[in-house]
């Protein structure tokens, strides 16, 4: 299926871009553009802008840019197709879509999408339905699950059977290969596919809009010899750590609370959502990463790290405070009684139990004082500045100098220190920092002839920056301006390979007798 091309200028049409942007990134006038602060990058001075006119955004700082299409594809992490049905939502433009003329039209991603949908209902009717499902069917009653939880999160089973999974997507005529990418499906030395879950529960994983993009299996019978839980590789459609577990049924809930409570595993959550706890995600055997912050950022900016109270869930609390700190995130973190972790909390004491427990919730530094404290580290003076200078680590990252001031004070009343002494231990934090940043020397090749490179990058920036200027020209200007460029230069001549293809977009658009439109353009730039 397709979408015309009349329908996606509909929808171009429809979705003005500062309305667009607005619903991530807070937007300012300034001038006849907009202003804020990058999306796609940390900042701390506004480089990002969009224009209304052109319907275009662009940052100066990592030169993302593009039309609201693209502004949405690069934010959400997802296809052109995605994008462009939640504009279609969100606008109120419905989609109808064109049979494809023949199958190999069909997007890429999209047979993906399919083969996991495909997988995923056999998985849940063995569950739910097949006699031999019974065994699992047990595991999760013990675990104390529901019937309406196991569908409402998609949990199945993979049969013991090698060939089960693998017969079933055959007779469903299924690209057997793509299925082997997915890592549904294995294939031996010898040829012969065979299903890769085999014996395992499974825990389907879903896109924050709700599509399946991965599995992952947990192992039912513990005297199998085999790898206790087993992820869906990386693929197309699945980033691992761009991939916060149970996102899609929380988000909703996160958006409406303004604050996302952290787990690690997916019991955890789905016990959690069962109890009536929705505003969960789960980050499922990785260590919290960058690329998710960001995308749990886009429904709030407060999160409760609700790890195991073991010594793997302490260090990881520890770690992802800072990755947190960095995106501007509020930080707090519970701490359940030794032995729990937020499944067996949760069934043993209950819903109200539980958010008394999150309404205690502490912050960073409190959190990492009490664990310091439990280490010992405060009886010891060497010890105990070493613990300090960790306490002020984390404060580097905040871009708030108010917030940072007043965390400073935190810290100095807390040891009875002087506040200039703390600021210098930052100072020192912030300028090893920049270090790390600057650019590294030249190699001696390139110093051997440092003037030459100079001269020629010199002569590279100024030829860019007239192509450049060229290119604006041609979208600011009349069809003189566009004539006479036509007469006087080729797209060829253009020395940057992406200025030399919208020169000749330019071109062909205006030889057509069609208006020269920013965003698009940049989609058929795109394609």
């Amino acid at each position: 299926m397709r979408v015309s091309e009349q329908k996606i200028e509909e929808i171009r049409s429809a979705a003005n871009i500062v309305d667009v942007v607005s619903d991530y990134v807070q937007l300012r006038k300034r001038g006849n553009n907009y202003v804020g602060l990058c999306p796609f990058h940390t900042e701390k001075t506004p480089s990002f802008t969009v224009n209304e006119t052109k319907q275009i955004f662009y940052c100066f700082g990592c030169h993302t840019g593009g039309n609201a299409f693209k502004f949405v594809m690069e934010y959400e992490k997802i296809s052109f197709p995605e994008a462009l049905q939640k504009l279609a939502d969100k606008f109120g433009v419905t989609i109808q879509y064109e049979k494809e003329q023949d199958s190999g039209e069909k997007d890429a991603q999209e047979i993906l999408y399919e083969i996991n949908n495909t997988a995923a209902r056999y998985f849940s009717n063995n569950l739910l339905q097949n006699p031999d499902g019974e065994y699992a069917r047990q595991y999760f009653s013990k675990r104390k699950l529901k019937t309406q939880t196991l569908r409402s999160f998609g949990l199945g089973y993979a049969l013991p059977s090698r060939e089960s999974l693998y017969q079933y997507l055959y007779k469903n005529k299924t690209d057997i290969d793509k299925a082997v990418h997915l890592g549904l499906i294995g294939r031996n030395t010898e040829g012969k596919y065979y299903d890769k879950f085999a014996g395992r529960i499974i825990f389907p994983i879903f896109s924050a809009y709700g599509r399946v993009i991965a599995f992952a299996g947990r192992i039912l019978d513990p005297n199998e010899n085999a790898a206790k839980y087993l992820n869906s590789p990386e693929s197309s459609i699945y980033i691992k750590g761009r991939t916060l577990y149970g996102l899609s049924a929380a988000k909703d809930d996160i958006r409406k609370l303004d604050y996302a409570i952290i787990v690690e595993g997916y019991m955890d959550l789905i016990s959690l959502h069962q109890a009536g706890v929705k505003n969960v995600v789960a980050v499922s055997g990785t260590a919290l990463t960058d690329d998710q912050v960001q995308l749990l950022s886009r429904y709030t900016k407060n999160v409760v790290l609700l790890f195991d109270a073991d010594t793997a869930g302490v260090k990881a609390s520890m770690r992802s405070i800072e990755i947190l700190l960095k995106k501007d995130i509020e930080v707090k973190i519970v701490s359940l009684p030794q032995g729990e972790d937020p499944d067996s909390y949760i069934n043993n004491f209950g819903k109200e139990k539980f958010e008394d427990v999150i309404s205690h919730a502490r912050n960073f530094l409190e959190f990492q004082t009490s664990v310091y404290d439990s280490q010992g580290m405060f009886n010891d003076p060497a010890k105990t500045a070493e613990a300090i200078r960790d306490l002020v680590k984390p404060l580097s990252v905040i871009s708030d100098e108010l917030k940072r001031t007043l965390l400073i004070r935190n810290i100095s009343q807390k040891f009875n220190l002087r506040e200039k002494l703390l600021e210098k231990e930052l100072e020192k934090i912030l300028e090893a920092v920049k270090k790390t940043e600057r650019i590294p020397e030249r190699k001696p090749a390139e110093k051997k002839n440092g003037t030459l490179l100079q001269a020629e990058k010199i002569k590279n920036t100024q030829l860019l920056r007239t192509e450049k200027e060229i290119i604006a020209l041609m979208f600011e200007g009349s069809g003189n301006v566009i004539n006479y460029f036509m007469e006087h230069i080729k797209s060829e001549d253009f020395e940057d390979q992406v200025h030399s293809r919208i020169a000749a977009m330019v071109f062909d658009t205006y030889r057509n007798g069609e208006d020269i439109i920013a965003s698009a353009l940049i989609s058929k730039f795109e394609d």
